[in-house]
C-alpha cells in the first residue's frame, strides 16, 4: 500500500526501478530493450513523467513480466 502522499508517477518509478535492478539490468541495457531513451527511463524511476500504456507494455517486454506487475502496487 502506497502513502496517501506519495504521486502514483513516484510509486510506478520506484516499482520499475526495483523490478529493473531484480532483474540486474541497468538503465542503459533497459533502455535499449524498450526502445527508448536512457534519460527517459531516468525520468520515469524519478516519477517525472506519465508513462503512455504503449510504454508501459514495452517495459515489460523488456523486463519479461506482465505489464500488471509494473502497475500492482
Amino acid at each position: 500500500m502506497r502513502p496517501a502522499s506519495m504521486d502514483i508517477r513516484e510509486q510506478f518509478g520506484r516499482s520499475l526501478r526495483a523490478l529493473r535492478t531484480a532483474h540486474a539490468l541497468t538503465q542503459e541495457e533497459l533502455a535499449f530493450r524498450a526502445g527508448m531513451n536512457v534519460t527517459y527511463l531516468s525520468d520515469l524511476e524519478r516519477g517525472r513523467w506519465n508513462p503512455s500504456l504503449a510504454m508501459i507494455v514495452d517495459l515489460a517486454r523488456a523486463l519479461d513480466v506482465h505489464p500488471s506487475i509494473l502497475v500492482a502496487d
